[in-house]
């Protein structure tokens, strides 16, 4: 029987205890412990592997932990480094990604739960021989249930006893223990996160600011600190003070080996599920992240590393349905709200420079690795930085100090770009609606200059797909789906996209109340000759019969349109 996937598993020992297929990225703890600093923070886009990396360092590290686990693993081969460091120290984990509410009371509660429960896990301290009566009370502080009501937390932390909770449990396992203790945040973020799209940022910075200080400033009986998390918060935003701290972000040379998937050991994968024959789509698809300041030949710009997120639900996809195509697994997180923001606030000179990305293209940027969630919308460049951290946007190379080549890394986020864009275009559009009448008015009337000038202000206003890399059909697709979606406006229009008529399937069929219909043809001009196309558009009208297959609906006149694209140019054709 096959080793079940690991889709949505992030615990440790559960994927080692329950027979999951489990990628060795043990050999992180031997390069950390190389290259450790007393408080190491690591910054990478969400589902790449950090809380199982997180998990992992516990079930390695903690007291009393299973050394069973990492038997037949890569860092069980390193035996000296297991002997001094596995199950010596205690560990303080904690995961910040619940830490969320509408108000700053809801996430400082939401807070007091995630740290009352981990301190729950070390319920001997209660009745420890190392603490005195006043330490074991400010143990009982950190997990005293409250009375309850919906508005308090599980827990009744005043909120002097919150912002010393790490640091006071920290000091309480080392006195217990003997032991410098290890602390471990996982994303660290994420309530920054909440907090600026719920209103209360500032009072959230502050807490977290105090919490970390303490925690990790100040604190004599830690041996050291992981953090992870997607952003790079300014170290004078959360961080002041802090001298130990030691940063990994996306454009570091170590550790990126440890955060995705590499080429060989997504083979491995496929080769245990018998999906060698897919390789190329996942490639294709969920490849192509590059972490480090390493230059990327153009030639290997699809080389760099898979998000396990996805390559792990595709193989579990294509384990129940092997013809299951692949599929957009990002497409429901919320952070897509970056990219939403990102392609509405963008001007002419921005929305040019999407359109390069999704035509394969490269744009180069200064990217600012630190950043408060308030700078965010202050200007585009910091939504530029906000993409290439978040795993939006990747580098292809470095030009100098800051300033980064990006690419849309695969196809999974090109797909996610064009349907972004795709949004917005309409949203934009139909906010117009005198404009748009306009347009729509235009068809039944016959005014062909007039649609055509139109459709030129449009594809102008537009972020369009041209990508020479694909099909000619898929380019055409783009155009069908503006000019659709532009008439699909009238409320009041039978409108049919790929209809079966005559002898085969017209692009838009239209019929109006008054009894009008129209066809409309739609091709794109590789050679950009705009007269030719919609010939041949016309002529795909006539030889199929498509206007022979609405006489039976009794209609007044059929109008019969052929049009041309190429890039940002257009052509509109009646037949007479």
């Amino acid at each position: 029987m096959l080793k079940k996937l690991p889709v949505g598993v992030d615990g440790f020992e559960k994927i080692r205890t329950q027979d999951f297929y489990y990628v060795d990225k043990t050999m992180f703890i031997s390069e950390l412990l190389e290259n450790w600093g007393e408080v190491n923070l690591f910054t990478r886009p969400r589902r790449f592997g950090k809380t199982l990396i997180m998990d992992m360092l516990k079930s390695f590290f903690e007291i009393g932990c299973n050394k069973a686990l990492f038997d037949g693993l890569k860092i069980a081969q390193e035996q000296e480094l297991c002997e001094q460091y596995m199950g010596k120290f205690p560990v303080i984990s904690v995961t910040l990604k619940g830490v969320s509410g509408d108000s700053f009371l809801a996430a400082a509660n939401a807070m007091r739960n995630v740290i009352g429960n981990e301190a729950l896990r070390f319920e001997f301290l209660q009745n420890s021989q190392q603490l005195s009566i006043a330490e074991k009370e400010k143990y009982a502080q950190l997990t005293r249930i409250s009375e309850g009501t919906k508005d308090k937390a599980i827990y009744d932390m005043s909120d002097a006893v919150l912002v010393e909770s790490l640091k006071t449990l920290s000091q309480l396992l080392s006195k217990h223990y003997r032991k410098k203790v290890i602390l471990l945040i996982d994303e660290y973020d994420v309530p920054l996160d909440k907090a600026f799209q719920g209103g209360y940022y500032e009072e959230m910075v502050s807490f977290i600011r105090n919490l970390f200080g303490n925690a990790l400033k100040t604190n004599p009986n830690m041996y050291f600190a992981v953090i992870t998390g997607c952003l790079r918060i300014t170290k004078e935003s959360i961080f002041t003070g802090l001298n130990n701290l030691k940063v990994n972000t996306i454009t570091n040379p170590r550790f990126n080996e440890y955060f995705g998937f590499t080429d060989e050991e997504v083979d491995d994968l496929l080769s245990f599920y018998r999906l060698e024959a897919h390789k190329e789509e996942i490639k294709d698809w969920y490849d192509g992240y590059h972490f480090g300041k390493k230059q990327i030949p153009i030639r290997d710009a699809q080389m760099g590393l898979y998000c396990p997120w996805d390559v792990i639900s595709y193989c579990d996809d294509l384990l129940a349905d092997p013809a299951m195509p692949p599929k957009n697994y990002w497409a429901n997180t919320s952070e897509n709200a970056l990219v939403k923001r990102f392609i509405y606030k963008a001007d002419q000179t921005t929305k040019d420079e999407i359109e390069q990305l999704i035509n394969g293209g490269i744009v180069s940027k200064r990217i600012k690795q630190e950043l408060t969630y308030n700078e965010l919308d202050s200007s585009i460049e910091n939504l530029w930085s906000i993409l290439f951290s978040t795993g939006y946007l990747t580098q292809r190379g470095n030009i100098y100090g800051d300033d980064l080549e990006l690419i849309i890394p695969n196809k999974e986020i090109k797909m996610l770009f064009i349907r972004l864009a795709e949004e917005w275009f309409k949203d934009r559009s139909r906010a117009d609606l005198s404009r748009i009448e306009k347009f729509c008015a235009a068809f039944p009337e016959g005014n062909v200059n007039l649609i055509e000038e139109m459709l030129h202000d449009y594809l102008w206003d537009s972020i369009s797909v041209r990508d020479t890399a694909v099909r000619k059909n898929m380019k055409e697709n783009f155009y069908h789906g503006m000019v659709l979606g532009l008439l699909q406006s009238r409320g009041d229009w039978l409108i049919k996209s790929n209809a079966e008529l005559g002898e085969g399937y017209s692009d838009i069929v239209i019929y109006t109340p008054d009894r009008v219909g129209m066809i409309i043809e739609l091709k794109y001009a590789d050679d950009g000759n705009l007269e030719r196309g919609c010939l041949k558009a016309l002529e795909q009208i006539e030889d199929r019969k498509y206007a022979v297959g609405l006489e039976h609906k009794r209609l007044k006149k059929v109008l019969r349109y052929g049009m041309a694209f190429y890039e940002k140019e257009c052509k509109v054709v009646l037949a007479e």
